[in-house]
């Protein structure tokens, strides 16, 4: 039953997402290294690449320029008496990427992604760490997302 499962699996073209395979071989990060995105984008370069990210702009073949990191928390619906019953969560993130020559590779271009988020008075101390835990879930997709348009842009396109 195991062997017709893994059969059918094998079969339908399904694989394991692995390593990215970026066209870089170095890749400097234009970012604050105490920023949460910078932090979590070094970590999957480092773990999920064979991509080395260097400290010097003039050792890299790319040099990767977060222009902008935004949180921002829309009104969505009140209710009849005037308070707040439910917010969208938008996160955003504008990048370039330029070579060594500050050519650029990929103009700015931005990542946005967005959550709803029902809200409640009486669990204000719950729905704030539903929130934190919403842009941090945004933060992980932005970095997944930058890793695949950073590994469909091939140098010199």
């Amino acid at each position: 039953m195991a062997v017709a499962a893994l059969t059918l699996l094998a079969g339908c073209g399904f694989h394991l997402r692995g390593t990215a395979n970026l066209p870089y071989d170095t890749l400097y990060v234009n970012a604050p290294k105490s920023s949460a995105f910078s932090i979590e984008f070094r970590r999957a370069i480092r773990a999920g690449t064979k991509t080395r990210i260097v400290e010097d702009a003039k050792e890299a073949q790319a040099s990767l320029q977060l222009v902008n990191e935004l949180r921002e928390r829309v009104i969505l619906s009140l209710s009849g008496g005037g308070r707040v019953r439910e917010y969208q969560l938008r996160y955003r993130i504008a990048y370039r990427l330029v070579d060594k020559e500050n050519k650029e590779l990929r103009p700015t271009t931005q990542i946005t992604l967005q959550r709803d988020l029902s809200y409640n008075d009486a669990d204000t101390l719950s729905k704030e760490s539903e929130e934190a835990l919403l842009y941090r879930d945004m933060q992980t997709d932005a970095v997944n997302q930058l890793l695949r348009q950073l590994q469909a842009a091939r140098a010199g396109t």
